[in-house]
């Protein structure tokens, strides 16, 4: 599948704005493809998103990827998910944007810790949960 067809069908996956629980779901899975998921290294099946691409700017592309990841911890706030949830997804992310700006080191660590995958299943878990009628089966 090319990079044009990816863009496409992200585009076509992105829900209203609306507030229900299947909205949210969709749009904070297609946030993190998008931020983890988007790519392939050439050559190899190692997948990359913007997370990583955009963290290769000293400072600044890791401060725009931390307001990305923080828009999935706002959506998790608007589902009512726990103080404790939040604390972690907030953590997630605040070590993502730490670790990855330090020079080289931290372009390596944006490749491994894919904070917006893990608070991607932090948010599908209470999902499954409390609004389970949400939950896609995955072919």
């Amino acid at each position: 599948m090319d990079q044009n067809e990816k863009f496409r069908q992200f585009a076509e996956a992105m829900p209203a704005m609306a507030n229900d629980p299947q909205s949210v779901r969709q749009r904070v899975e297609a946030m993190e493809l998008l931020l983890e998921r988007s790519f392939h290294i050439p050559g190899t099946k190692i997948p990359v998103g913007l997370d990583s691409i955009i963290g290769l700017i000293p400072v600044l592309g890791d401060l725009i990827t931390a307001a990305m990841g923080a828009y999935m911890v706002w959506e998790a706030r608007n589902l009512g998910m726990s103080k404790f949830q939040l604390t972690r997804m907030a953590a997630n992310v605040g070590i993502d944007t730490v670790l990855g700006a330090i020079p080289f080191i931290g372009d390596a660590f944006d490749l491994l810790w894919r904070s917006n995958s893990k608070n991607l299943r932090i948010i599908k878990k209470h999902l499954d949960k409390h609004h389970p009628h949400t939950k896609i089966i995955d072919a």
